[in-house]
């Protein structure tokens, strides 16, 4: 790639604002993110084949989710060979941004298709149809995934400084909360409204999840422009000095030397996993067992709040606690709150107590892995004398795949198992219906929590004193390597 020189420090003002374009650009993402790994299914199960017999309907949901999670199983192995793309990117706009630039318009012209049935083919010919989505909704997956892992990948090449990388990292999870749990909140309100103002119902119905594909996908694109054309690398020592990540080969073999990445990556997967087992049926619970779907936007509304002050404190708090510490306590907070879904779904104040205590710590959480997994990057040039950024950060987006592939199934699977498909309601179900669903929400995601928990506990080393000594050595190790070429 083209190199530039060492830049020097950068003013305040310019570094607040590459700050906000950096923090703007998870916005959009976050909201695709979730538009695709919850409510995509969510579109299919209640309103893609509305107007078909139910028997067929349930077979055509059971395809197009049993599709969803293969393509996307079988994507996850791309995300290494997408991160080495990216670090072999050369472009006078250096290797991420020309991503963000791509990724903020070509997914959106995708999920538009997605979200009509592929302007209504659905409808014509099913056969063809499945066809098409395959090939649509692989290409989205991997544009996306490209997008993705350029905006992380950009935190080590911003800074090298822990302190430094944790502000961008909680200004960029901060966003991706709003984007996230602020498509919860607006998803039923806008797909209810565009479906009365075509068809005069006030319903969720194709139109309606028409236009707010169209939302997302501007808001896509306006987001990830801002981090194309408002930030920019900086090329320090460590960068500048560092040998390549070589082909795509080596990316693998980046990955599966790093223990500590790989340690982090397996608690963080069992996380969000379980995470998104839960927030992937929220719908279902307000919908078909509470029977108050309307409601739904508390779901959204909570994480929104705790997320705002989770992540203004976490940079105060972990000045005193290490993150190892906040890890633990966020996972504890979690555990309390699934034992109130468990103790009582049917009650919509203990649903919102146990939300509250869901959400609280999930910024925490995601923050500490992803520092973890940045903060791996120097420790794995220490250890093979190569620098991949976009290789190493490829896999936390490789592990919300798989993370979200899981919930399109989970979620189908639900939808399906326990009856909450088409125009049922919550006077339809029977208590089979509501042990099925507590058991795919809430049992089950809890006991990857804890699973999380003890392999982090057990197995994560690094934490910000180890990668402060590890950058210390690899300076040290440069600055001696230069003087032996003198």
């Amino acid at each position: 790639m083209n190199e530039s020189t060492p830049q020097q420090p950068n003013p305040p003002a310019r570094n607040t604002g590459r700050r906000i374009a950096y923090a703007i650009g998870n916005l959009g993402q976050a909201a695709f993110y979730n538009t695709m790994s919850t409510f995509f299914i969510t579109y299919v199960t209640t309103a893609l084949f509305i107007n078909v017999d139910p028997a067929l309907a349930a077979r055509m949901i059971a395809i197009i989710t049993g599709l969803v999670v293969v393509i996307r199983i079988a994507e996850i192995f791309l995300d290494p060979l997408l991160g080495n793309l990216v670090d072999n990117t050369n472009t006078k706009w250096g290797r991420f941004r020309p991503w963000q630039f791509i990724g903020g318009i070509v997914p959106g012209i995708l999920l538009v298709m997605v979200f009509t049935g592929l302007f209504g083919l659905v409808n014509v010919n099913t056969t063809v149809f499945m066809v098409l989505f395959v090939i649509v909704f692989i290409l989205l997956d991997v544009i996306y995934s490209l997008r993705d892992i350029s905006y992380w990948g950009m935190i080590p090449a911003i800074s090298s400084d822990s302190h430094e990388r944790g502000v961008y990292t909680a200004l960029g999870t901060f966003t991706g909360s709003i984007g996230y749990n602020g498509v919860t909140v607006i998803v039923v309100p806008i797909v209810s409204w565009f479906t009365w103002k075509f068809t005069g119902q006030w319903v969720q119905g194709q139109s309606g999840w028409a236009a707010f594909a169209v939302i997302i996908a501007v808001l896509g694109l306006i987001t990830a422009w801002s981090v194309a054309f408002g930030t920019r690398e900086n090329q320090d020592q460590l960068r500048a000095k560092a040998q390549k990540g070589g082909n795509p080969i080596e990316a693998f073999k980046a990955i599966a030397r790093n223990d500590q990445l790989l340690w982090v990556a397996l608690s963080y997967l069992l996380y969000s996993v379980a995470n998104v087992a839960t927030t992937g049926v929220l719908f279902y619970q307000f919908k078909y067992v509470l029977g108050m779907p309307d409601s739904f936007s508390i779901a959204g509304i909570i994480p929104i709040i705790t997320g705002l002050i989770t992540t203004l404190l976490y940079p105060v708090l972990n000045r005193f606690i290490p993150r190892r510490w906040l890890y633990v306590a966020g996972m504890v907070i979690m555990i309390a709150g699934y034992t109130l879904f468990i103790i009582n779904p049917m009650s919509l104040p203990t649903v919102i107590a146990a939300l509250i205590l869901f959400y609280l710590p999930g910024q925490t959480i995601q923050m500490t892995a992803i520092l973890g997994m940045t903060d791996s990057i120097e420790y794995g040039q220490l250890k093979t004398g190569k620098r991949n950024e976009a290789v190493t950060l490829s896999v936390r987006p490789m592990l919300d795949k798989i993370a979200g592939a899981l919930s399109n199934g989970i979620v189908g699977f639900v939808a399906v198992a326990a009856g909450m498909v088409g125009n049922t309601t919550a006077a339809d179900m029977t208590a089979a219906n509501i042990r099925t669903f507590k058991t795919c929400a809430y049992y089950l995601p809890l006991a990857g929590i804890v699973l999380s928990l003890v392999v982090y506990l057990l197995t994560v080393k690094i934490d910000e004193r180890m990668h402060e000594r590890i950058v210390e050595q690899l300076e040290e190790r440069l600055a001696n390597k230069e003087t032996d070429q003198k």
